[in-house]
C-alpha cells in the first residue's frame, strides 16, 4: 500500500468552506430549527459538498487531521468547525492570524511529526510556496476540498515518500 501522511493539515477559508468567515458571513453562528448552519443574519452558510466524506475518509486511513487558518475570525472559524460536526475530526487547530509557517511549526511541536510526513490543503497559492520550504507536501485546493483533490493529493505525497 502506498505511504500515507502521518498528519493531514487543512485552510479553512475556500478550501472546507466556500467564504472567508471573516469578511463574506456574519458571526456568531447558530444551527436553525431546519437543521441549517446560518449567520447573524440569517443567511445560510455551507460547507463544500464533499468535505465531510474527505474527513471520514482520512479518518478510515487512521490519518490524523489538523486545521491551519490565518483567519481573525477565531472564535467564528472554530464555531463552524463545531456546527458543521467537523471538530471530531481534528486533533489539533491553529486557527489565529499570522503566518502559515508559524501554524506548522507549532503542529511539529504539539505533534512532534517531521514536516516531510505532513501533508497540506490551502486554496492560496502563497500560503503552498512558503509551507512547500518547509518540507511539507502541499497541494492546491482549487473549487474546494474534494475527494478527487485528496486522492491526487495522497498520490503526489506517496510518490514524494518513494522518491526520498
Amino acid at each position: 500500500m502506498a505511504r500515507l501522511p502521518e498528519l493531514a493539515v487543512f485552510d479553512l477559508d475556500y478550501t472546507l468552506w466556500p467564504f472567508w468567515v471573516d469578511t463574506h458571513v456574519d458571526p456568531p453562528f447558530y444551527r436553525s430549527r431546519d437543521g441549517t448552519v446560518r449567520d447573524r443574519r440569517g443567511h445560510v452558510v455551507q460547507l463544500y459538498p464533499e468535505v465531510p466524506q474527505v474527513l471520514e475518509r482520512l479518518r478510515g486511513l487512521k490519518v490524523p487531521v489538523a486545521a491551519a487558518s490565518r483567519t481573525g475570525e477565531i472564535e467564528g472559524a472554530s464555531q463552524l468547525l463545531e456546527l458543521f460536526d467537523l471538530a471530531k475530526y481534528f486533533v489539533h487547530w491553529e486557527i489565529y492570524p499570522g503566518s502559515k509557517v508559524t501554524h506548522f511549526e507549532r503542529l511539529q511541536q504539539k505533534t512532534r511529526i517531521f514536516f516531510s510526513q505532513m501533508i497540506f490543503f490551502d486554496d492560496e497559492k502563497r500560503n503552498i510556496i512558503d509551507v512547500n520550504k518547509l518540507g511539507v507536501t502541499c497541494i492546491h485546493v482549487q473549487n474546494g476540498m474534494s475527494l478527487q483533490t485528496l486522492a491526487e493529493g495522497l498520490e503526489v505525497f506517496a510518490k514524494a515518500q518513494a522518491g526520498s
